[in-house]
């Protein structure tokens, strides 16, 4: 993508040059419109009126923009008020889009590379509070007991409501072994709570698998890092060598990342040329399509996919398009919302703009920004339960923060009514778990775990019924 230039507005004698500034602008203008006539044919009068709007709205800017330099208590640089006026604009628009310094441009490239330095926490923000999406699996956070929807209201002893997102990720992060205080509140706290959390790398092994009891296989996604496909593809490959039956995709407590490595984990389960998901934007190159390049797995085992409210982003795409396609039974509770396509665009300088430019859709069409992923099966974790019911005493609020609750989140383009099968509360399968045939470590607990309970029911009567149907083949 071609970096994207912004003149800069030079000064003289302390006094910004804004004859000079307007003139080019008001030159570009010109020249813009007389290029869309010439290949258009015509020019359209409100397109003319918006050209002049925007001009007329920037020079009220170098208007404030001068007299803050020249007139303000303390001499304060212009660099600093312009990026200021950058980021209170882009707050006015939705919580993902954001403008990144070029420290923090670069620690967002490391990110994405699966290893950084910090907690381990995916975070958002709401009327101008941290929120936690979802701590990531055995990082510093995750041990400290931080929980999905936290409010963290101070870091360091920094109030968090002015800042940006970008701002608190830097805060939050440092070198290895030093410590970060976040003060928390969370439903059924009296009052804020200081977790004292020691920084450590962040490895994000975004995959593990374990063989469960009776050859079910079973697959956590933390979240879609670099590699997360290809990690997929090893341990379903793994599992079947072991004679998996069925498998449980669990992607509860994952806060998303790539969509490409959401696109592989999805194609892993799906046939050649069926869609997985695609977006719709302003731009006709936002538009885009993303379907399954190869027949992957052609086998036709049973499958669930376990999903929460700290589900975002890449993993609602994953369980959405199992779920249209009806390749899985998706168990457990609505999913964040977080459906919104960020670009990221490098600006002048090595800084970069994070930019909100379309929406996802799944297969069938359902949006799902503001709205998540339905479960077939509601199934609640008892904690949830407990912190619903508190909340619901306390504030008659949601318990569960999803992507719709943020301040200026983008509204879904239909508001969907989904079909919202049996809310199940209690345990449907107590078989313990202590370690798989490879006396393993086991990676969860079946017997505290009812959505995991409920999956694996969900698998043995999807085996009843094929062997039933075999049964009633053989005899015709």
């Amino acid at each position: 993508m071609p970096e994207t230039k912004i003149d800069d507005v030079k000064t003289s004698g302390g006094a910004p040059r804004r004859e000079g500034f307007f003139s080019r602008y008001s030159m570009w203008a010109m020249t813009l419109a007389f290029i869309i006539g010439v290949g258009l044919g015509v020019v359209k009068s409100d397109s003319v009126l918006a050209v002049v709007n925007t001009y007329d709205e920037l020079e009220i800017f170098a208007d404030v923009l001068s007299l803050v330099e020249t007139n303000y208590v303390e001499e304060v640089k212009s660099s600093k008020l312009v990026e200021g006026a950058i980021n209170g604009m882009l707050r006015t628009l939705d919580p993902h889009s954001s403008y990144m310094t070029p420290e923090v441009f670069k620690e967002m490239q490391v990110e994405t590379e699966g290893e950084f330095g910090g907690i381990g926490i995916e975070i958002t923000i709401d009327n101008g509070q941290l929120m936690v999406v979802a701590p990531m699996e055995e990082t510093p956070a995750w041990r400290a007991g931080v929980k999905p929807g936290d409010r963290i209201v101070k870091v360091n002893g920094a109030p968090t409501h002015e800042m940006t997102l970008m701002e608190a990720v830097r805060k939050m992060r440092g070198k290895k072994g030093s410590t970060v205080v976040i003060t928390i509140m969370r439903d059924g706290f009296d009052e804020p709570k200081d977790f004292n959390i020691v920084r450590d790398i962040i490895k994000v092994a975004s995959v593990k698998s374990q063989m469960l009891p009776d050859k079910w296989g079973y697959i956590r996604i933390r979240s879609f890092s670099k590699d997360t496909g290809e990690e997929t593809a090893r341990s379903l490959e793994e599992l079947k060598n072991q004679g998996m039956k069925g498998l449980v995709l669990d992607l509860r407590n994952d806060p998303g990342g790539l969509l490409n490595q959401a696109v592989e984990v999805s194609e892993q389960f799906l046939k050649k040329g069926e869609l997985i998901v695609y977006t719709k934007g302003r731009m006709p190159n936002q538009n885009m399509r993303f379907t399954a390049q190869k027949t992957v797995d052609k086998d036709t085992y049973p499958m669930v996919a376990l999903v929460n409210n700290g589900s975002a982003s890449a993993s609602e795409i994953v369980a959405g398009a199992l779920q249209d396609l009806k390749r899985a039974i998706v168990v457990g509770t609505q999913t964040f919302g977080k459906g919104s396509v960020q670009t990221i665009i490098p600006l002048k300088g090595d800084a970069g703009l994070r930019l909100t430019t379309a929406r996802y859709y799944t297969p069938s069409g359902r949006q799902i920004q503001g709205v998540g992923i339905t479960p077939d099966i509601v199934v609640e974790q008892p904690d949830e339960e407990k912190a619903e019911a508190e909340q619901k005493a306390k504030e008659k609020k949601p318990s569960h923060l999803r992507e719709r609750d943020l301040q200026n989140s983008l509204d879904s383009d239909k508001l969907e009514k989904e079909k919202k099968i049996k809310d199940v509360k209690e345990p449907a399968d107590k078989t313990k778990l202590s370690k798989d045939s490879n006396g393993k470590r086991p990676l969860v607990d079946i017997e505290k775990d009812v959505q995991l309970q409920r999956g694996i029911a969900v698998l043995k009567s999807w085996e009843i019924i094929g062997d039933m149907q075999k049964r009633q083949g053989a005899a015709k």
